[in-house]
């Protein structure tokens, strides 16, 4: 390991993340953390929307000087309003399965758990998990599964996939199914796509070899290369709309921030597009699993901080926080950069369906524990817009055509009026009172902010629309 270069567009995991790049990053950050000229550089090239890479992503998490810092947070919440708007995405993650060969040490569905409970759903659990999904409002899903050949083959994935996208209760559909699955070959891959899902979720958990194999001593995730070379692979294989992250507090923030944008960089360079979404979970408590165990768990002041120069960082990509993070956090970092959260999510198989049973056979702790309906009025009482739109995915702007528009300042123009259609479905088929009034309020003051003419006035035909009993418009 220690004779290989770094190389962003190799095709090797060892040269696109390269220990010795990263360690020399990290030593260059330190370094230069009071270098206010070179700091005030960092932020000014950020702030032409151009991102940075992944050495002055670094030293501006080094930095300490508050007046810098201040400027940081101030960058990243104004990048974010101005790519993103005040619009956030709602998914919800659907557990199929929690059978899984792998050992990860930080995971309960680790092979040698034996006070788990194993569960597969059958399709018609799938279904019944699907239309209380959709009972609840929601049209995006990301789907998850242990690693197990036997239990969980592609197979089963792909006919899970039909079910989910075949299952219709009342006004409700799935419209777009995100995938988080094991590692797997570019004909897989190749299958994934066929099946019509949205983006490939894996997240790399660490960048540190090492650590890597330590944390993953058994089963197919033990193998470093073929995990970190998945997105390539995916990309092989056809799949546009790629999700990248890294489980904060398995190793240094420091040397899992600079992994997590080499990765990003390296899609970019080998690709020509880089990832669609970079998701930021931290480790917490589940089953058999005390955070007292990862030392180097992050604290709420860092975890801000890396959201916000990720943001500076990747301007273009979106974020995604879950509800292992709580309702303070997830209200701070929807300012700094986040662009998609879950609402009303359970991380047990069977979870929706059957409410009462969901502790045993739980992923992870939950801490934000509201009600879809509940994070839909808190985010409009926070100025923002809660979408369910899944339009971009259905009309093929996928990969570099999304991300031509979205750098165009283009992306918007389809993007708003789609928020808004989505969230008055949504307000009309699930939302409590209370809810659909602020919403319907939050609609009126949003529509006047579409700026061309003939977007606006299309869009308000299909509000009134879609109140008269018709579904499903998008731009």
């Amino acid at each position: 390991m220690d004779g290989q270069q770094y190389i962003a567009d190799s095709a090797e995991a060892e040269e696109f993340i390269n220990d010795n790049e990263i360690r020399e990053t990290m030593a260059f950050a330190s370094s230069h953390k009071n270098d206010r000229e070179m700091i005030g550089a960092i932020i000014d090239k950020a702030a032409e929307l151009k991102g940075l890479d992944h050495r002055e992503a670094a030293v501006l998490m080094e930095c300490d000087d508050p007046d810098l810092v201040e400027r940081i947070f101030a960058l990243a919440k104004k990048i974010k309003k101005a790519l993103y708007g005040n619009r956030i995405v709602m998914f919800a993650p659907l557990y199929l399965s929690d059978w899984c060969i792998n050992g990860c040490v930080y995971c309960p569905y680790h092979a040698k758990n034996r006070h788990i409970t194993r569960r597969k759903l059958s399709q018609e659990e799938i279904r019944r998990e699907v239309t209380a999904l959709q009972d609840m409002g929601h049209k995006r899903l990301a789907i998850e599964s242990g690693e197990d050949p036997v239990h969980n083959p592609i197979e089963y994935i792909l006919e899970s996939i039909a079910t989910i996208y075949g299952t219709h209760h009342r006004n409700g559909a799935i419209r777009r199914v995100n995938v988080n699955i094991a590692a797997t070959t570019v004909d897989n891959y190749r299958r994934l796509k066929e099946a019509g899902i949205g983006t490939y979720i894996l997240f790399q958990e660490t960048y540190n070899r090492k650590n890597y194999e330590v944390l993953h001593p058994t089963g197919p995730k033990s193998d470093y290369a073929w995990h970190t070379e998945a997105m390539d692979r995916a990309m092989q294989g056809g799949i546009d709309d790629v999700g990248i992250g890294v489980l904060f507090g398995l190793d240094t923030w420091r040397y899992d921030l600079v992994g997590l944008l080499m990765h990003a960089e390296h899609l970019e360079a080998r690709f020509g597009v880089g990832p669609h979404t970079i998701s930021v979970p931290r480790i917490c408590p589940a089953d058999g699993i005390d955070t007292r165990d990862f030392p180097n768990a992050v604290p709420d002041d860092i975890f801000c901080r890396i959201v916000a120069v990720i943001r500076l960082a990747v301007p273009y990509t979106g974020m995604i926080i879950s509800t292992r993070e709580s309702e303070k956090v997830r209200a701070k970092v929807l300012e700094l950069g986040i662009s998609q959260i879950s609402g009303g999510s359970r991380t047990s198989v069977g979870g929706y369906a059957d409410a009462a049973g969901q502790g045993d056979t739980a992923q992870f702790d939950i801490s934000d524990t509201r009600t879809l309906d509940e994070v839909v009025g808190w985010l409009i009482d926070k100025g923002h817009i809660p979408s369910f739109c899944t339009a971009c995915y259905r009309e093929g702007r996928t990969g570099d055509r999304f991300m031509s528009l979205v750098k165009r300042g283009k992306i918007a123009d389809c993007c708003q009026p789609n928020a808004l259609m989505t969230l008055m479905e949504y307000l009309c088929d699930y939302a409590s009172p209370q809810t659909r009034e602020k919403g319907l309020e939050a609609i009126g003051k949003e529509i006047k902010e579409i700026r061309s003419d003939k977007v606006r006035d299309l869009t308000l035909k299909h509000l009134k629309e879609i109140e008269a009993g018709r579904r499903d418009f998008r731009f």
